[in-house]
């Protein structure tokens, strides 16, 4: 059984991502999904590499440019990209494939074997999260469904190469690597394909600030530690979260209406977090990697 002190720690992360899509929406200028993507990494990931003083060395640049394209870049690029076309829910809720992905993936890459319960929790996800979209009477964008699955892919097999290396170093250091690869690798897309800022306003600053400080270092230490501890299916699973905390606050916010459907969605996909917590246990009898282990490592 996981751990349920991580697994809440963990789950900390995914919740406060699902304010990504009404903060992009209500606080940043529109159209500049690249360059918010930049300013939600970059800034983050120099000021958490200010504290921890400590580069990668050997195989880890290749491993950290790699990674950081996947967590942050191609998933950032994609995440802000659906924001600024889909509706916050919408948004939030069609990356709800990932853990199926995470699964299989696992399975290739760690040799961990597919489980019935990891399946049905998926699943059961996946009919959660489309209650909540299929409720809805705004009209689709193509580009921007594209564009949320897309970045589904690219943090599924983040998440899982996450685990497969297991980086040797703490979260804290290891976060901050990726942010700086991940913020570096996109600007010069958002310098060669999108004009300059505005003026930005005080909302503008305040939104970018909370993408960086709280969306990005504080959440993304606590996500790179649950990868490390819980297995890949458990964490992928609490990202269902994020769709039910950006439903929640669209409807508390912005006045959407949640019908009688959407509510038992949101009770769906808390039991398919539920089930999976309890189901998913270290399948290869090791313990998970503990940070002061990992830094004798080094």
């Amino acid at each position: 059984m996981t751990n349920t002190k991580d697994m809440l720690i963990t789950s900390l992360a995914p919740l406060v991502w699902g304010s990504t899509y009404i903060v992009t929406t209500a606080f940043l200028p529109a159209g500049y999904p690249i360059t918010a993507a930049v300013l939600r990494a970059l800034p983050a990931g120099l000021l958490l590499l200010l504290l921890v003083r400590k580069l990668p060395h050997g195989i880890w640049w290749l491993k950290v440019a790699l990674l950081g394209a996947l967590n942050f870049s191609i998933f950032w690029w994609l995440l802000f990209e659906a924001a600024y076309r889909l509706p916050g829910g919408i948004a939030a809720t069609v990356g709800a494939i990932q853990p199926l992905l995470v699964i299989f993936l696992a399975s290739k890459i760690l040799s961990r074997k597919i489980t019935r319960s990891a399946v049905i929790a998926a699943v059961m996800g996946i009919v959660g999260v489309s209650a909540l979209v299929l409720q809805s009477t705004i009209a689709f964008d193509e580009i921007g469904i594209i564009a949320a699955l897309g970045g589904a892919c690219s943090m599924a097999l983040g998440t899982v190469l996450t685990r497969h290396w297991q980086p040797p170093v703490p979260p804290l250091v290891f976060t901050s690597w990726q942010l700086v690869a991940g913020g570096l690798l996109l600007l010069p897309f958002s310098l060669l394909l999108e004009p300059a800022l505005p003026a930005l306003t005080a909302e503008n600053v305040l939104g970018f600030a909370y993408l960086s400080v709280f969306g990005a270092a504080a959440t993304y230490i606590l996500w790179f530690r649950g990868v490390a501890r819980l297995e890949p299916s458990a964490v992928s699973t609490l990202g269902f979260l994020s769709p039910v905390m950006a439903v929640f606050l669209g409807w508390l916010f912005v006045g959407e209406t949640l019908t009688t459907a959407q509510w038992g969605g949101i009770l769906l996909i808390l039991l398919s977090v539920s089930l999976s917590q309890m189901k998913t246990k270290q399948k290869d009898g090791t313990p998970p990697a503990s940070p002061l282990k990992a830094q004798q490592v080094n």
